[in-house]
């Protein structure tokens, strides 16, 4: 089960030398660790590349999923729409969903060395100034702000040439990024809508500004994409974080493994102090047990961390009493707060044979894209799904959320968007297949500052079982008219002058959709999710179950590291806040460790 090998870093390091345990052996088992992270996505890569910064702190890292997250379809951008429902998805489906007609829906998670920053989109968006000051108020904490997080942001990422090495002068600011270890770039390989987009800012300036640089802090307007990719490859946090850490004798890297509880090992001050896990690699074991001396870090994510949480008796009594659970640290929060951006597709017929939809259909062609991205990562097949997008607000918020009965603007302030915009040169949607004819010019749709909240509750107490997961996608009135306004908006957006001769006609039940009664109904049947569940073990003030340094009220030795820690979602895509927020939080373990 224990396996000693070179591990191949191809996007940057050549080859790191690094253990890897495939289970629980007695090197394990009997070993002693100062720091345990559970999960190996954005939030607990950070935690064990940093920890084991210094050789003094002994770190075990504790992945569900495998090892080969250099996996070809992982690497190529372009095949990022394999991952869902693969073995590297933790393949969870939702509750029936009620803004979705009660449609249930697949709900993708990470499951591999790396989390979801493998299996996601790749965008990286850090949020905004206004998002982060409301962490600040709702936290107590200013070192939550834009200003206070300033450190940990330049800690995270790296601006690198696109593949095709291209003039980039005019499409992000140099000066808003620095030399961390996770590579972006923007797009390296050139779409013909993308002048289109572009132009449209210059035609239609008031309702759609042009942004040099949206990680600014304020993204309003439309920007060259940010993605997580370096050369043509997509970058991880187990490509980047972790191939800096993987040859460090402090840290070991179980993988294959579940973490099944969190356990208390002594009483500090009458105060469990919670700083063991139990493991299985099935439901019928053997279940394993190790502690830290130290310190338990949760980062499996915001489904599967407060399901831990709850299997080991952290949640709300009551509800654990029903499936006989003990109740160790009574938190009614715990799975509670869910928040999501919704996602909708709609699509236009276009004047152009020049889309990524020939690539969906022909086969030949695809396989030859894919062999020349093998020889230098160039040509289509390393984009990320798209070129640009934008961040916009509705206009004259403050009447139009008053007249659906809001006393004040859902987003955080004006630096954060109503809904998101992300066009794209191919058909989309995650509902309807692509026809079998027609070359289409899409929109993307996000509400960003939902008002809808959900939950993540016990099935039973098997760990083995998956937590019953409800978004609430579209869960209010006021997510329903953001979206129906963002339609609204791609509709304005194609009535610039420079999309005259390419747009011909809306593709299906979206051009039937006219009064809003009829957008309403197209939004309820085609929504779906972005995937960027948050929020599920929030930090906050006294009733919230952490506090401002993310450690689990009524525990001692305990901290919670990834998206679940978001008191509220932030108007961006989550792994970029991920890595801050874990950035700053491994400052503060190491400001608490002890030798």
């Amino acid at each position: 089960m224990l396996h000693r090998a070179f591990v191949a870093l191809a996007l940057a390091v050549g080859l790191a030398q690094g253990t890897l345990f495939e289970g629980p052996t007695e090197e394990v088992l009997q070993q002693t660790y100062d720091v345990i992270v559970v999960g190996a996505g954005a939030g607990g890569a950070v935690m064990a590349a940093r920890l084991s910064e210094d050789p003094r702190v002994r770190v075990l890292l504790v992945e569900a999923g495998g090892s080969d997250y250099m996996n070809f379809n992982i690497s190529v951008p372009a095949r990022s729409s394999t991952l869902t429902g693969s073995r590297f998805d933790w393949n969870y489906t939702t509750a029936p969903q009620t803004g979705l007609n009660d449609r249930e829906i697949t709900y993708p998670r990470g499951h591999v060395l790396g989390g979801s920053t493998a299996t996601n989109q790749m965008v990286f968006s850090r949020g905004t100034i206004d998002d982060y000051g409301r962490w600040a108020r709702v936290t107590g904490d200013d070192n939550w702000t834009w200003d206070g997080l300033a450190p940990f942001r330049r800690m995270v990422d790296r601006m690198t040439e696109p593949a095709d090495h291209h003039d980039t002068t005019g499409q992000f600011d140099p000066a808003l990024h620095y030399d961390g270890p996770v590579s972006i770039s923007v797009a390296g390989f050139p779409l013909p809508i993308n002048p289109g987009v572009i132009t449209t800012t210059e035609q239609l300036p008031e309702d759609f500004p042009f942004n040099l640089d949206y990680n600014s802090g304020n993204p309003i307007g439309i920007s060259w994409v940010q993605s997580t990719i370096k050369d043509g490859h997509r970058v991880t946090s187990a490509t980047s974080y972790l191939a800096d850490a993987l040859n460090r004798t402090n840290l070991d890297v179980l993988v294959n493994t579940r973490v099944t509880k969190v356990l208390p090992v002594a009483l500090e001050d009458g105060t469990p102090a919670v700083r063991g896990v139990q493991l299985a690699q099935s439901e019928n074991g053997p279940y394993y047990t190790i502690n830290a001396t130290q310190e338990l870090i949760l980062s499996a994510g915001s489904i599967n961390t407060p399901h831990i949480l709850m299997l080991s008796g952290i949640g709300d009594a009551s509800s654990l009493s029903a499936f006989g659970i003990e109740s160790l640290v009574d938190h009614p929060t715990v799975g509670q707060n869910l928040q999501d951006h919704p996602f909708l597709g709609m699509s236009w017929f276009v004047n152009s044979d020049d889309t990524l939809d020939n690539i969906r259909r022909n086969t030949t062609l695809a396989a030859e894209l894919i062999s020349q991205w093998e020889v230098d990562g160039t040509g289509p097949m390393g984009l990320a799904p798209s070129s640009q997008f934008g961040w916009l607000r509705v206009p004259d918020s403050a009447n139009f959320f008053a007249s659906l009965g809001l006393d004040e603007d859902p987003s955080a302030g004006p630096t954060s968007a109503h809904f998101e915009m992300i066009p794209e040169n191919a058909f989309v949607s995650k509902r309807v297949t692509l026809p079998a004819e027609g070359h289409f010019f899409s929109f993307i749709a996000a509400v960003v500052s939902p008002t809808a909240r959900g939950n993540v509750s016990l099935a039973s107490a098997n760990p083995f079982d998956a937590p019953i997961i409800n978004p609430n996608l579209l869960g209010t009135s006021v997510d329903v008219a953001v979206m129906r306004e963002a339609v609204k908006t791609a509709r304005k957006f194609v009535t610039a002058p420079v999309w005259s001769d390419y747009i011909l006609s809306e593709f299906g039940a979206f051009a039937e959709a006219i009064t809003d009664d009829e957008l309403d109904a197209f939004i309820r049947d085609q929504t779906d999710t972005v995937d960027h569940p948050v929020g599920t073990v929030a930090m906050g003030g006294e009733g919230a179950a952490l506090d401002s340094e993310l450690r689990v009220r009524g525990t001692k030795g305990l901290r919670v590291v990834d998206a679940s820690a978001f008191p509220y979602i932030t108007s961006a895509h989550t792994q970029a806040p991920v890595y801050i927020l874990a950035e700053r939080a491994a400052a503060l373990v190491r400001e608490g460790l002890t030798f």
